[in-house]
């Protein structure tokens, strides 16, 4: 190896090194910062040229996820998510009534809009509501942090991995949900009976001892406006629409307002991520410059030729190793070189997800609800989280396994 591609080597595995660990010692950076500096050197030092880092960066994935939290920040503002756990709170009867609804809540909107900004929502009105009806905040947090990963899983914008992978794969977004929503359903399925069975004294009594009807301050006008458009969103991704195009279309038609001052908007982008996603694919497009590319598909291929599982198994290892998205970019280069490029594409977005499960930091969902919950005075510990995020996550990547293989 030359000494360019030693460089260039290096830098690759250190940038990966941080993006598994979070940060550097004694640095203050965090992911985004690490990738983009990654990228950064990658160029100057020779890596990969300026025109083919720009060629690198993802243009369709960037756009979608933009738009994506332009929607769920107006989502926010309006009151939605407070008037959907309003219609939780008044459905729910019982200790077990009250956990379904927050798993098909959390699933379903997570399907259908970043999982982060679910549970970013979720976790305090979750707390609240768990303390005023004398209830263990702890289950039922659980069961909003595993519900947001399993219930993502199952179309192209519940997650930025599915979105990358979406937009990577070409398939459309009724193909896609149509092979991933029945690994959702029973992801969920699974997630509440696992739940009863762990905290059992939780879900003893049969019905609540008295009722709480909680409060939805709505904004009307924003409200109508925002359902509306996020309605149209979802026809237009089923009619087949190009799915970056369609998502703009939407954000730039809400940005068009009287009621909001823009400023507030971007204020709420998580404009780390977009960072984030922007230095890993200049990261992977330099593994690609460099013909390392080559190598990791000498290891993955036979994984890919012994079917869903052995991929399945690899996919979870790996993501929770480095994360979902920079594990998925490291498969992006080599799925098009699979005999069956579009079942690769659905396992990893399956198996990723569902590895977020695993344990509190597989998922930046999950850290979400415990940093959130850890504010409202509720501790989530590692170890707590284990005893239902682990079964969890082994059965639910069961049900997507045997799935998968029988598509």
């Amino acid at each position: 190896m030359d000494p360019r591609h030693a460089l260039a080597a290096s830098v690759i595995v250190l940038t990966y090194a941080g993006v598994a660990l979070g940060e550097f010692p004694q640095l203050r950076m965090n992911r985004a910062t690490i990738a983009l500096v990654g990228a950064v050197v990658l160029v100057a030092a020779g890596g990969i040229g300026a025109p083919q880092a720009f060629a690198a960066l993802d243009g369709n994935t960037l756009v979608l996820l933009f738009a994506m939290m332009v929607l769920n920040v107006h989502l926010r503002l309006a009151g939605f998510f407070n008037w959907i756990a309003a219609l939780v709170v008044r459905h729910a009867g019982s200790p077990r009534c009250l956990l379904g609804w927050i798993i098909i809540a959390s699933g379903v909107l997570s399907a259908l809009f970043l999982n982060d900004t679910v549970v970013l929502m979720f976790t305090p009105l979750v707390v609240q509501v768990a303390q005023r009806l004398r209830r263990n905040p702890i289950p039922y947090l659980m069961a909003l942090a595993t519900s947001a990963n399993i219930g993502s899983a199952a179309t192209i914008t519940g997650n930025p991995q599915n979105m990358l992978i979406g937009m990577s794969s070409h398939i459309a977004y009724l193909d896609f949900a149509r092979a991933l929503v029945p690994v959702s359903l029973a992801g969920m399925l699974i997630a509440w009976v696992v739940i009863v069975g762990v905290y059992r004294a939780e879900f003893a009594e049969r019905r609540f001892p008295e009722r709480y009807d909680m409060a939805a301050e709505i904004y009307t006008p924003l409200f109508r406006k925002t359902v509306t458009l996020s309605g149209l969103l979802l026809a237009a991704f089923l009619l087949g629409a190009p799915i970056p195009l369609a998502a703009l279309t939407v954000a730039a038609a809400l940005l068009v307002t009287r009621r909001l001052k823009p400023s507030r908007i971007f204020a709420q982008i998580d404009w780390s991520l977009l960072v984030f996603f922007s230095g890993l694919f200049v990261v992977t497009g330099a593994i690609g410059a460099l013909g390392f590319s080559d190598d990791l598909f000498a290891v993955a291929e036979p994984l890919a030729r012994g079917g869903v599982l052995p991929l399945s198994a690899v996919t979870v290892v790996l993501s929770n190793l480095v994360s979902n998205v920079p594990a998925v970019l490291l498969f992006r280069p080599l799925v098009p070189q699979f005999a069956d490029p579009g079942r690769t594409w659905l396992v990893l977005a399956m198996a990723s997800t569902l590895a977020g499960n695993l344990t509190l930091l597989g998922s930046v969902a999950n850290l979400i609800v415990a940093e959130s919950a850890r504010s409202q005075g509720v501790r989530l510990s590692f170890g707590e989280y284990l005893k239902v995020g682990a079964p969890v996550t082994v059965l639910s990547l069961a049900a997507g396994v045997i799935w998968l293989s029988m598509l």
